[in-house]
């Protein structure tokens, strides 16, 4: 009789929508537990429990332990994986509007480029990614901080760059940035700038406060962060679509509302992560220099122009965001 019930239950619960059953989504990040994306992932997690009663829950997995960002991708299309904030390198080529976002100078600053993302053109780029054949939903964008220049020796213009060699992620369009700027663009892994700084392989590399601090950058020789602020790169939160189909409608506009939430959390933690990093470094005897990064803006022109042209719409929209 024992085996019957239990049976039946089984049964009973075969049947039911997919939307009524509890259930918990793996959600993936490459940045470690308490980064600024993490937390804001957990905490729409949390917000989606207590909307559903508990129906459904978020399980967080920082720290790239799913996989680096390709293979979390992957997995996610596939559905095996949930949630994942990922970077745009990996949807552009599938989605070659997101790349208009990497060019240098494309967001005057920060705010201009929040307002962008808030609005018609980042919506206009997150339908085309659920549209696209990436399998992926779009649910938020995430500040992914602005780029600037950190070296050993000061830079205040572009002249002060001739001869320096500065790491930047392995893309064309950055090295040839890092060239158009003045300087000497090395694509390098990551891992192997720390060591690149301290053997005088590289003379400096760009990223935001919060990086060059967890990355102990500074403690190899970088002592100068010159506020350029060449690339402000957004990320992006996605859903698997294959998950995301499988949840009734009232289900999937509240995943949406909330990552549009998350949107606008991981900010808030952002602008606070910035702030403490970057008096950290400075306590650390970093010297920040604020520059007229006009100079900058107008030696990257020809990069615009190159990388630009199939994109010349989008940029006047970008443009036009007041």
């Amino acid at each position: 009789m024992k085996i019957r019930r239990t049976l039946l239950a089984l049964a009973l619960a075969a049947t039911l929508p997919l939307a009524a059953q509890a259930q918990t989504l793996k959600a993936s990040d490459t940045h470690p537990a308490g980064y600024p994306t993490v937390v804001a992932v957990e905490m729409m997690g949390k917000k989606l429990e207590a909307a559903t009663n508990g129906r459904i829950k978020v399980q967080m997995f920082p720290g790239a332990v799913l996989g680096q960002e390709k293979e979390v991708v992957e997995q996610t299309q596939l559905g095996a994986i949930q949630i994942a904030r990922i970077s745009l390198g990996v949807i552009g080529p599938v989605v070659p509007e997101v790349n208009v976002f990497n060019m240098p100078f494309v967001f005057r600053d920060i705010p201009h480029m929040r307002k962008v993302i808030d609005g018609a053109v980042g919506d206009e780029l997150m339908a085309k990614v659920s549209a696209s054949p990436a399998k992926l939903v779009a649910l938020g964008w995430m500040d992914g901080g602005s780029r600037s220049l950190y070296t050993k020796k000061p830079v205040r213009s572009p002249a002060d760059l001739k001869g320096q060699k500065i790491r930047m992620m392995g893309n064309p369009l950055f090295v040839d940035t890092m060239n158009a700027m003045g300087g000497n663009g090395i694509a390098m892994g990551y891992g192997e700038v720390f060591s690149a700084l301290q053997t005088g392989v590289i003379d400096g590399a760009e990223n935001n406060p919060p990086s060059m601090f967890t990355s102990n950058h500074y403690s190899a020789g970088a002592k100068y962060y010159t506020q350029t602020n060449h690339l402000i790169i957004p990320e992006i939160l996605v859903m698997s679509k294959v998950s995301f189909d499988k949840l009734s409608a009232a289900d999937q506009a509240l995943v949406k509302k909330l990552g549009r939430e998350a949107q606008l959390d991981q900010r808030v933690l952002w602008d606070k992560s910035v702030e403490e990093h970057s008096a950290k470094l400075k306590a650390a005897g970093v010297e920040f220099i604020n520059i007229d990064n006009k100079p900058f803006f107008e030696a990257t022109a020809p990069v615009r122009a190159k990388y630009g042209a199939n994109y010349a719409d989008l940029l006047k929209k970008i443009a036009a965001v007041n």
